[in-house]
């Protein structure tokens, strides 16, 4: 428990300063592509460190790589307090995601080499989901209350030292010896898995990125809102987590279900807790299965989370090219994502993937 907590409250700050910027997102940058540019700048920062560091802490420790991702984090924050311009925001947001691309594959790694790693997993992921939501709230709050659109921001990177300091308590775990090539060949076995990863956790991305837009609401009526999604998501991975799900039949349930609530999303902000609470249970499944592969998790969690981080980079990033060159057709955006959803679901079926019960 004392190696717990520390890893625990640190996904949480990570996560929570990842978020504090989408409620005020309009206050940064004008029109959708440019808002949904900073959005997914922390996902493509991300997206292109999380394999290497989860292959180099498997050989050269997980702790390391924790403790970097959270000094970036730190340092990205202060950035963003400090820039006024958009594209000085957007690399900060890079070098924010380059961060938790150290930090997330190599926590996530800890968490699956523990032998309790299904339950654990649920803890970690429900405070991830926590600190979004917590990070929108506390952001949408402070800027509708007292009018600060940075404050939320502030609050967040203030909080991101402690962890840092926490974190010299974790101790190391043991490190593979296996190949890169070999690790990277047998880990492409799963790549349905992966792709379903892709469309339905970047459905998420979308439905934050361009909501704020959409909807035209205040910050903190946005937070409100967008955090249901995040709500659900701490209930389902806790649920979930209890449970031994078959990744085939959950995935493409929950890929049909997803499908629908984005088209809800469309309809009524109540889609998002839909939309959540199904991203939850496929994380579970996900981690769930690979966890059994008896492959290196710092590897095999660095190919999860490029491929989560890919969707979280490019659908927001379409689906905003998309909105504005149509015309601000919302409704065309919302379609594409379904259909991509829709499609993970018949394709699914192609991965071999079993969950080993013992």
């Amino acid at each position: 428990m004392r190696q717990r907590i520390p890893l625990l409250v640190a996904i949480f700050t990570v996560m929570a300063l990842s978020n504090a910027i989408v409620p005020v997102l309009p206050a940064f940058a004008p029109g959708t592509a440019l808002q949904g540019s900073i959005y997914a700048a922390y996902f493509f920062g991300a997206l292109v460190t999380v394999l290497p560091a989860g292959l180099l802490s498997d050989r050269f420790g997980r702790v390391h790589f924790m403790q970097g991702g959270l000094v970036l984090t730190l340092l990205s924050g202060m950035l963003i307090l400090a820039l006024t311009s958009p594209m000085g925001v957007l690399a900060a947001r890079f070098m924010e995601g380059i961060g938790a691309g150290l930090f997330v594959p190599a926590a996530m790694s800890w968490v699956n080499s523990q032998r309790d790693h299904e339950q654990l997993s649920g803890s970690f992921m429900a405070l991830l989901n926590l600190g979004l939501l917590i990070g929108l709230f506390g952001t949408g709050w402070l800027a509708s209350m007292m009018g600060d659109v940075r404050g939320g921001i502030l609050l967040f990177t203030v909080l991101s030292l402690p962890p840092l300091l926490l974190s010299l308590l974790i101790e190391e775990g043991p490190r593979s010896q296996n190949g890169t090539v070999h690790v990277l060949q047998e880990g492409l076995r799963y790549i349905w898995l992966y792709l379903a990863a892709l469309v339905l956790l970047g459905t998420t991305g979308v439905m934050s990125a361009l909501y704020p837009e959409f909807s035209g609401g205040s910050p903190g009526l946005l937070s409100l809102e967008i955090g249901l999604m995040n709500l659900a998501t701490i209930i389902t991975v806790i649920v979930a987590s209890r449970a031994h799900l078959q990744p085939v039949p959950t995935i493409r349930s929950a890929a049909i279900l997803m499908a629908i609530a984005v088209i809800i999303c469309y309809i009524s902000p109540l889609g998002f807790a839909l939309v959540g609470g199904l991203a939850g249970v496929i994380i579970i499944a996900q981690m769930a299965f690979l966890a059994e592969t008896g492959m290196p998790q710092g590897a095999i969690m660095g190919l999860f989370n490029v491929s989560s981080y890919s969707g979280m980079t490019i659908l927001p990033f379409v689906t905003g090219i998309v909105v504005q060159a149509s015309g601000n057709n919302f409704l065309l955006a919302f379609m594409l994502t379904a259909l991509l959803c829709l499609f993970v679901a018949a394709t699914i079926g192609r991965c071999t993937c079993v969950l080993r019960i013992t």
